[in-house]
């Protein structure tokens, strides 16, 4: 439970920034046998040639069949950027209320708020049914929607929208990016860097915290 004298909220995407080099769809595609037909489809969500709504379309049909219960022991393996559970303590710390805002699968999501302690996530919902997935899409969830769920979480937490900022590398993070005081680009796209306030790469998250620190002393 976080105080009422928040100083801001930051958002973090999940793939390719949380989730290095990969996302945590193709990860789990692996198990489920189309990987690379997955891969090919962000590849081409990245350059516009499909939405997201095609892609996860495309994705969910492979999930069907599965039980629920099998896909937070394969999360175990999901490749993490380093620093992340020392990011959120600092956040915390400071008055920042870390979060994902993301495309990524809500089980994806809600693994990530578990095991890190962030406040609340975002994504897309797969339909189940006796405890296994259909391979049908239960709610779509877009880069505009995770737009709308960023300012949504800092209107319930009273902070304006100034007084929040986003970690992300991708085109799904430009809606959000517009839309905060501060934007940081983590090893991210040349659209992604172009439309950020701030570039930082690395292999350690904890590389965005000075970025971060500007947030705390902005609105204090």
């Amino acid at each position: 439970m976080f105080s009422s004298d928040h100083a801001g909220a930051v958002f973090f995407d999940v793939d390719g920034t949380l989730v290095p080099g990969t996302s945590s769809s193709v990860f789990l595609a692996g198990f489920f046998g189309h990987r690379d037909e997955l891969a090919k489809a962000e590849d081409a969500y990245a350059s516009g040639g499909l939405d997201n709504r095609q892609v996860s379309e495309l994705d969910a049909a492979g999930w069907a069949g599965v039980h629920e219960d099998q896909v937070s022991g394969w999360l175990d393996g999901l490749p993490l950027v380093s620093g992340i559970t020392e990011t959120v303590t600092r956040c915390r710390q400071n008055g920042l209320v870390p979060m994902p805002a993301t495309l990524a699968w809500s089980p994806v999501g809600s693994y990530l708020t578990d095991r890190f302690g962030f406040h609340g996530f975002s994504g897309p919902r797969l339909e189940t049914a006796d405890g296994r997935f259909t391979g049908r899409v239960a709610r779509h969830f877009d880069e505009y929607d995770k737009r709308d769920f960023a300012l949504a979480q800092a209107r319930e937490l009273e902070l304006a929208p100034s007084s929040c900022g986003a970690v992300g590398d991708s085109r799904s993070d430009l809606p959000l990016f517009a839309s905060v005081g501060l934007s940081v680009a983590f090893n991210a796209s040349a659209g992604a860097r172009e439309a950020a306030t701030v570039t930082v790469d690395g292999d350690d998250l904890r590389g965005v915290l000075p970025v971060l620190s500007h947030l705390v002393t902005t609105t204090r």
